[in-house]
């Protein structure tokens, strides 16, 4: 289960997940990677299953990087417990995913095997993603080019 060594805070507000995703939304390592859609919550083991997923259907071949971490944590009351007497302890581990953010890339691997193992990781997620590679994203976020002059 992944979480934090230390926190500085135990306890957090819930915060807002609006807007879209302004760090990690390009492909920094890999050729290959799986961009989330839609804003969530992603817990520790979502993350570790998904891991799993790649890493198994790759055969422990090429590469996989994890962009995402859970820092936020998430506090619930106990059963059957009266409301008020403060926050409750924290319960478990997340990682804010804004639409946008790439989740994991891979790399040293076909086209084929990347698209399938990413598809079998998104069935562990949360939330909507899609599959980009490198270049897609290249090109998109290229400014397009206007041809400037003619008669006068």
């Amino acid at each position: 289960m992944l979480l934090p060594k230390r926190a500085k805070h135990r306890k957090q507000f819930r915060g807002r997940m609006t807007g879209k995703a302004t760090r990690g939304n390009k492909i920094a390592y890999g050729e290959y990677g799986l961009v989330a859609t839609e804003p969530c919550w992603m817990t520790g083991n979502q993350i570790e299953a998904a891991r799993i997923a790649i890493s198994r259907y790759t055969k422990r071949g090429g590469k996989l990087w994890i962009n995402i971490f859970p820092h936020k944590p998430v506090t619930k009351k106990p059963a059957e417990v009266r409301m008020g007497k403060g926050k409750g302890n924290t319960e478990f581990w997340v990682a804010v995913v804004k639409p946008g953010r790439v989740l994991f890339e891979l790399g040293e691997v076909t086209e084929e095997t990347a698209r399938e193992a990413l598809r079998l990781a998104a069935h562990k997620l949360p939330c909507k993603t899609k599959f980009v590679s490198k270049a897609d994203l290249e090109n998109a976020a290229a400014p397009k080019q206007t041809i400037e002059g003619g008669a006068e």
